[in-house]
């Protein structure tokens, strides 16, 4: 929301907004952009019939003053996901949908455009190296979206990523998330075969051949639709490097790990169908060094790394370690449960031996977070009986957490910190440098 209020102030429109919670880097990007809240917090009062619409984030409860009050007005409302749409409407949409991996092949997409000179506008969920904001709005003829199945807004149920109309749709892969609106893995399904039914006449599916779910949606969908499956390519490690096999021999990537190999397979596909010869786009591909927090390195020297991620699904903390294990070959992980999902007891179970790859790991949450979302107390003993790690420690501290790790010094050379949250406010680069000191 905050870079999508970024972008429209950039294209020239009176922006201003509101949240109970402002947290950088939106704080930061905000501040910069001259539009940064005096106060946090709901001013109803500041709603009036001046305004042309009002945009609604996901996270705004139906009880919000501000929203009651636009309502009372007769204001227009748009989601997110509903303005993007009328934003983009002439362009040709790419949009990048799945439980894993959409913000790596958003990103990758856009690095590959960039490197081939295409102008596009685009939403993706991170900061981009070479981008300062990830939303543009600028009337391109190309625009690539990362299509988000979590809810559109209080006002409309629907999966954001069911507004878009993509001309090419990804799926990158299904395993069950977001327990707190799809509550069985059924009904998640069914949100993916809903996206592959927006796709627009004549248009295209790049799906993930190696995903039985993916493949099952994939085979039932119109008859006017043309599918690309995509599999893991041929490539190895050498000297903890990771090199593609091409037709012109062995191709060396910033990028490691199966999932993020098959992860730009999907972004090779599109660059092939927006006109981009295989064989330039896997040249532009080596200069590809990752999305922010998506295996991001904090620090590598003396022979140790720390190394920071996103994940948080079940099946993104499995792949995530096991690419960052491909890599090290020893490290010591750390998961912070973050989400709605992960922090409800009923669905921890998923998470069953996600971690298991690694001999040890840390686990953090924080109590704050769940008052936050207004969710129940959870126990150390009910994540440890979840994820059934015989060494599995949980911390609740920052501080403790960080002293913790340090400790672990003379045993672990490679760090990993998973997490969609801030980790209570532990400072992850000085906590790097710390790690990486002989």
């Amino acid at each position: 929301m905050h870079s999508l209020a970024v972008a429209l102030s950039r294209a020239g429109k009176q922006v201003s907004g509101s949240d109970d919670e402002i947290f950088d880097p939106a704080r930061s990007r905000l501040r910069e952009a001259g539009i940064l809240p005096e106060r946090e917090g709901w001013f109803p009062e500041k709603i009036d019939a001046g305004l042309d619409a009002v945009i609604l984030g996901m996270h705004a409860r139906a009880d919000n003053p501000e929203l009651a009050r636009a309502r009372e007005l007769g204001l227009t409302i748009y989601s997110y996901p509903e303005y993007l749409h009328i934003a983009y409407a002439q362009a040709r949409r790419i949009v990048i949908g799945g439980s894993h991996g959409k913000t790596t092949i958003t990103s990758m997409i856009l690095h590959l455009f960039k490197e081939a000179g295409l102008d596009t506008d685009y939403m993706v969920g991170a900061q981009l190296k070479g981008l300062d904001n990830p939303v543009k709005i600028s009337g391109a003829k190309l625009a690539v979206i990362e299509g988000d199945e979590y809810l559109t807004s209080t006002l409309d149920r629907r999966p954001k990523f069911h507004l878009y109309k993509p001309h090419i749709a990804i799926i990158s892969g299904i395993a069950w998330d977001h327990i707190n609106v799809f509550p069985t893995f059924e009904n998640y399904v069914e949100q993916f075969r809903l996206f592959t039914g927006t796709i627009e006449p004549g248009g295209h599916l790049i799906a993930n051949a190696e995903d039985e779910e993916v493949v099952r949606i994939a085979q039932d969908i119109r008859s006017d639709i043309q599918l690309h499956l995509y599999h893991t390519p041929d490539y190895y490690v050498e000297n903890g490097e990771t090199f593609l096999q091409t037709e012109n021999g062995p191709l060396q990537l910033q990028i490691f790990g199966q999932h993020n190999l098959l992860n730009a397979m999907a972004a090779v596909k599109v660059a092939e169908l927006s006109g981009i010869p295989r064989e330039k786009a896997l040249h532009y591909l080596a200069g590809f060094s990752g999305a922010e927090k998506r295996l991001e390195k904090l620090c590598a020297q003396n022979g140790r790394s720390v190394y920071k991620d996103f994940a948080h699904a079940p099946s993104k903390v499995r792949s995530t370690l096991s690419a960052f294990l491909e890599k090290t070959g020893r490290a010591l992980p750390c998961f912070e449960l973050h989400t709605f999902s992960s922090l409800n007891k009923e669905f921890l179970p998923q998470y069953r031996d996600s971690l298991s790859a690694a001999p040890e790991a840390c686990l953090f949450y924080s109590p704050h977070a769940l008052e936050l979302k207004r969710m129940p107390p959870l126990s150390k003993e009910d994540i440890q009986a979840a994820f059934a790690h015989p060494a599995l420690h949980v911390f609740t501290d920052a501080q403790e957490l960080k002293d913790f790790i340090l400790s672990k010094k003379p045993e672990y050379q490679h760090l990993l910190m998973m997490s969609s949250g801030n980790w209570d406010g532990l400072d992850l680069p000085a906590l790097a440098e710390d790690f990486c000191k002989a």
